[in-house]
């Protein structure tokens, strides 16, 4: 919201600025080993979380890269001009000096969170210590009740600040804020066991692998069942989850990594469905920059370069892992 402000008091063009906005949100998404659909991916395709993550710089990194130039260059060639208004930002800087107190403590939550991700510690304690000391540090320096405190945990904060903007910005978050994603990734693997059980797996993997008898066709198969399933269903979960299921089998058969999996659902589902109208993610992200999905579509460019990169990985076997051992798949650890 800071950003897209920001490039209308400069002229810039909304699309323009959205779209960089989104893909740099997606772009830590992506690589966060606290992020929903980044232990998603690793778990359908029964991979390594770190090694998930590592697996995918190979095409989130030049996919980024090229988004980067691009934007470097619009900035530079630009002749958009104008000045940042200050009002909407001392507005919202003076309702949270207001209600809230600053102090440094408060970045031990993210700090703790990203020293043990670099530590490589399991995510669900990580996650838990950063939480328990989020409640203890707005309890002594926010003077929240403990009743408040474990309140906002679980059902999420709700702001009532009386600005409609700062409202929007913090309420958010609560352990029943992820219930949703636990029920469709319930579902969805209780559709593919019974797929799976029922013996329509297997039908239609040997349909599939007549065609894509190569590694590259399995690649490029798997990106096509990804953006198909995000299109149709506009779920960025969904789009990981059934053919993670789905193409786990043919990945084995042909001696590949499930890290290889786990990385082109990423690269084809969980940041094409931003671009989609009518995904949530589309319109959340349509709703609160203010810019229609079809207008900052085409400059979120690492939203839809990466399943080319790996496309092109497919074909060429570049940075494509085998797999060297059979007790690599430790889902979410």
């Amino acid at each position: 919201m800071a950003f897209i402000g920001i490039a209308h008091g400069l002229g810039i063009p909304l699309g323009q600025a959205a779209g960089a906005i989104v893909a740099g949100a997606y772009f830590g998404d992506k690589l966060s080993p606290f992020s929903d659909t980044t232990n998603l991916a690793p778990i359908a395709a029964q991979s390594n979380l770190f090694d998930h993550i590592r697996h995918m710089l190979w095409t989130t990194t030049p996919a980024w890269l090229l988004g980067l130039l691009v934007y470097l260059f619009l900035g530079i060639f630009s002749s958009h001009t104008g000045t940042v208004s200050l009002e909407k930002t001392e507005t919202i800087m003076e309702v949270l000096r207001s209600g809230f107190t600053f102090h440094w403590l408060l970045l031990l939550p993210p700090v703790i969170t990203l020293y043990l991700a670099i530590r490589k510690r399991p995510v669900i304690p990580g996650m838990l210590l950063s939480a328990a000391v989020a409640v203890i540090l707005a309890i002594i320096i926010q003077h929240a009740d403990l009743v408040t405190a474990v309140r906002s945990l679980v059902f999420g904060y709700v702001a009532d600040t009386g600005e409609n903007m700062v409202d929007e910005l913090l309420t958010r978050g609560g352990m029943l804020n992820m219930m949703d994603v636990t029920l469709i990734a319930l579902c969805a693997f209780a559709f593919g066991g019974i797929v799976q059980k029922a013996g329509m797996l297997d039908v239609l993997l040997e349909k599939l692998l007549s065609v894509a008898n190569t590694v590259g066709k399995i690649i490029a198969s798997t990106v096509a069942s990804c953006i198909t399933t995000a299109l149709l269903t506009g779920s960025s979960f969904l789009s990981i989850l059934i053919p993670g299921e789905l193409f786990a089998p043919a990945f084995r058969k042909y001696n590949l990594a499930a890290k290889n999996l786990s990385r082109t659902t990423e690269d084809s589902g969980t940041v094409v469905v931003p671009l989609v109208p009518w995904s949530i993610a589309g319109v959340f992200m349509s709703g609160t920059l203010g810019v229609d999905t079809v207008v900052y579509a085409k400059w979120a460019i690492m939203c839809y370069t990466g399943f080319i990169f790996a496309l092109i990985y497919g074909f060429t076997g570049f940075a494509i892992a085998p797999k060297i051992r059979e007790d690599e798949t430790i889902p979410g650890s």
